[in-house]
C-alpha cells in the first residue's frame, strides 16, 4: 500500500522551504481484514523468465561442389629393376646389382659425382642433424595409449541374395586394391540365381567394383602373384584351378579341365616363388595337394596324398581345410585338415609317402587356418574348434606351445600381424574380432571388438598391418584400422618374443621327457609283473561278496543304533 501526504500551501508561500520534524511513529490508519474476501484469494504461480544476451544465430545447409577425381598412367621406362629381375628376390636383385657395378658407365658416374656428395658429406658429420631430442617422451606416451580400432567403411555384395566372403587378398601394389572371393558355402544350399561373380574392389572407390571376375564355378580362394601383380590365381568350389590377366578383363585366361582337377572345393591356393613366376599349387577337401604351372594346366605338374598312414591311397587321405605358403621356406607348406590335425610337407622329398613331414594333433574340429609367423618361420599359428594355438616345427611330437582360452563361439580365421611378432587376430561366429599381444598379455586379447552382426568368417591384415579386412557370411566386408600403438614394433620386441617362444618350447619338451619316462616305467612295472590270467567269473563272484558284505556290516550298524 503507498503512503501518501498532502499538505496546501497558499500562493504567497510558494518556493519557501519545507521545515519539517521529527516524531514518534504513530498509527494514522488501521484498516482491519475483511473474512468475506478471504475465499476469493488466489496463490500466485511460480513463472519461469529466460533471457538471451547473444545474437540469435539461424540454421542453413549448403551443398559442397562435388570433386571429379580421375587417374591417369605415365609410362616411364627410363630407371627400375628390368622385367627379368623379381624386385622382392634377395638373389636376383643381388647379382643385377653386381653385373651393374662391373660396367664402365657405372663406375665413371660415382667418380664423378663423389667429388659433388663428399662436400655435403661433411657438412653433415659436423652437426648430427638426425638427433632426437624427445625419444623418452614419445615412448612414455606410447605406453599410455589405449588400444582401439575403427571401422573406416563396409564393402557389400553388389548382389542379391548375398554371398559369403571366403578370401581376402590385398594387392601387393602398396594394398591399393583388393581381391575378394565371394561363395556360399552351406550344403546343398537351393537359393536360386546365385550369382558367380568374384570382384576387385580398389580402396580410393569402394562404392564400385574396379573389376568383375566371371568363372565358371563360385570362386572360394584367391591370391594375386607377388612377382606379376596383374595375375590373380583362384580355386573354384568344383575344384578347378583358374587364373586371371587384370589387363585383359574379368574373364579366365585358362583353367584347369574338370577331369585332371580336385573333386571337392579348393579351399586354399598359392602362387610358387619360381623363377618363371607361374607355378602354384593348391588344396582341397579331397585330399590330395597339386602343384600346377599356368603355361600348361591340362594336366598337374605334381601330385601329393595326404595319407598319414604312407600307403598313397586316395580313399585313407585327410581333406585340407585350409593352406599356407611363406616365400622364406620354398619347399616347406603347411596343411590344416577337417580331422583337427595339422601336415607339415616338404616338397623336395623324393617320394610322397616322404614328402609328409610331421604331423600335430590338437584341435577337436576342423582347422579353418593355418599361417607361419613372419618373423620366425618355424613357429606357426593355428585356428580351429574353438581355440587358437601356436606350434613350433622344433617340437615334432609335443602339443602346442602355447593357446587361448576356449571360447563359446566357434574361431573361423586367424593371422599374425605382419609388424609385432607376438601379435595375432582372431575372428569368431558372433562377429567379434580380437587382438591378441601374448608378449603382454596371455589369457584375454588386449582388444576385443564387436565387427558385425553376422558371424565373420575371412580375415586378412595390410602389409602395414594398420588395416584389417573382416569378410562375413552375408557378404560384407568391413575395413577397419587400428591404432598406431598395435601396429608399431617396440623396441627390443623380437627379442623378447623369440625369448619367450624358446622358454615355452623348453617348457613343452621339458613336460614331453616326463611323460616319455613315465610311460617307460609304466612298461617295465608291466613286464616286471607275473602274467596273471583272471577268470571272468571268478572276478564276478569276488565283486558279489564284497557287494553283499558290505550291505549286510551296514544292516548291522543300523540294528546297533536303534
Amino acid at each position: 500500500m503507498d503512503i501518501k501526504l498532502e499538505f496546501v500551501r497558499k500562493r504567497s508561500e510558494f518556493g519557501r522551504p519545507c521545515n519539517f520534524s521529527d516524531f514518534l511513529a504513530e498509527v494514522t490508519a488501521d484498516i482491519p481484514p475483511d473474512p468475506s474476501l478471504a475465499d476469493e484469494f488466489i496463490p500466485q504461480d511460480p513463472v519461469d523468465f529466460a533471457f538471451q544476451e547473444g545474437p540469435v544465430m539461424a540454421l542453413h545447409e549448403v551443398n559442397t561442389e562435388r570433386v571429379e577425381v580421375s587417374i591417369k598412367s605415365v609410362n616411364h621406362v627410363e630407371g627400375g629393376w628390368p622385367k627379368h629381375v623379381d624386385p622382392k628376390n634377395p638373389e636376383l636383385t643381388s647379382r643385377y646389382r653386381e653385373e651393374v657395378e662391373r660396367e664402365d658407365a657405372y663406375t665413371r658416374s660415382v667418380q664423378r659425382l663423389g667429388s659433388l656428395v663428399e662436400h655435403c658429406i661433411r657438412q653433415n658429420n659436423a652437426i648430427d642433424i638426425y638427433e632426437e631430442y624427445f625419444e623418452e617422451e614419445e615412448e612414455e606416451e606410447d605406453e599410455e595409449e589405449v588400444p582401439s580400432a575403427k571401422i573406416i567403411y563396409v564393402i557389400r555384395d553388389p548382389n542379391l541374395p548375398r554371398r559369403m566372403v571366403t578370401r581376402i587378398s590385398w594387392h601387393p601394389d602398396a594394398n591399393r586394391a583388393v581381391a575378394m572371393a565371394y561363395c556360399s558355402l552351406n550344403f546343398q544350399d537351393s537359393r536360386k540365381d546365385l550369382s558367380l561373380d568374384s570382384y576387385i574392389w580398389d580402396l580410393e572407390k569402394p562404392y564400385t567394383p574396379e573389376l568383375t571376375l566371371k568363372p565358371s564355378s563360385p570362386v572360394v580362394t584367391l591370391d594375386y602373384n607377388s612377382k606379376d601383380w596383374h595375375h590373380l590365381l583362384g580355386g573354384c568350389y568344383n575344384g578347378q584351378i583358374v587364373y586371371w590377366d587384370t589387363r585383359k578383363g574379368g574373364l579366365p585366361m585358362e583353367m584347369t579341365p574338370v577331369e585332371v582337377s580336385h573333386r571337392d572345393p579348393v579351399y586354399g591356393a598359392y602362387w610358387l616363388p619360381s623363377r618363371t613366376g607361374t607355378e602354384c599349387f593348391s588344396g582341397s577337401t579331397d585330399g590330395q595337394v597339386l602343384w600346377w604351372d599356368i603355361r600348361k594346366m591340362s594336366e598337374p605338374s605334381e601330385k601329393l596324398i595326404l595319407d598319414i598312414t604312407k600307403e598313397d591311397q586316395l580313399k585313407k587321405a585327410l581333406g585340407a581345410s585350409a593352406l599356407d605358403f611363406a616365400p622364406t621356406l620354398p619347399t616347406k607348406f603347411l596343411v590344416g585338415t577337417e580331422q583337427g590335425t595339422i601336415i607339415s610337407c616338404n616338397r623336395d622329398s623324393k617320394t610322397p609317402p616322404e614328402k609328409i613331414a610331421h604331423i600335430f594333433r590338437g584341435h577337436l574340429g576342423a582347422v579353418y587356418s593355418v599361417t607361419r609367423n613372419p618373423f620366425f618361420p618355424k613357429v606357426f599359428l593355428s585356428v580351429g574348434d574353438w581355440t587358437a594355438r601356436i606350434w613350433t616345427e622344433e617340437l615334432m611330437d609335443s602339443s602346442s606351445i602355447m593357446a587361448t582360452k576356449y571360447h563359446t563361439p566357434y574361431l573361423l580365421d586367424g593371422c599374425w600381424s605382419p609388424v609385432k611378432p607376438a601379435m595375432f587376430f582372431t575372428i569368431k561366429s558372433d562377429g567379434t574380432l580380437d587382438i591378441w599381444d601374448f608378449l603382454f598379455h596371455q589369457k584375454e586379447p588386449c582388444l576385443s571388438l564387436k565387427v558385425s552382426n553376422d558371424p565373420l568368417l575371412s580375415l586378412r591384415a595390410q602389409d602395414n598391418g594398420r588395416i584389417l579386412g573382416c569378410g562375413t557370411n552375408m557378404g560384407n566386408m568391413s575395413l577397419l584400422e587400428i591404432s598406431p600403438g598395435l601396429c608399431t614394433m617396440r623396441k627390443n620386441e623380437k627379442t623378447l618374443t623369440s625369448t619367450m617362444f624358446e622358454r615355452e618350447a623348453r617348457r613343452e619338451k621339458v613336460l614331453q621327457d616326463k611323460h616319455r619316462e613315465r610311460l617307460v616305467k609304466e612298461q617295465e612295472r608291466a613286464k616286471a609283473r607275473p602274467e596273471e590270467q583272471e577268470d571272468p567269473q571268478e572276478v564276478f563272484e569276488k565283486a558279489k561278496e564284497e557287494f553283499f558284505s558290505i550291505i549286510k556290516a551296514e544292516r548291522r550298524r543300523r540294528g546297533q543304533d536303534e
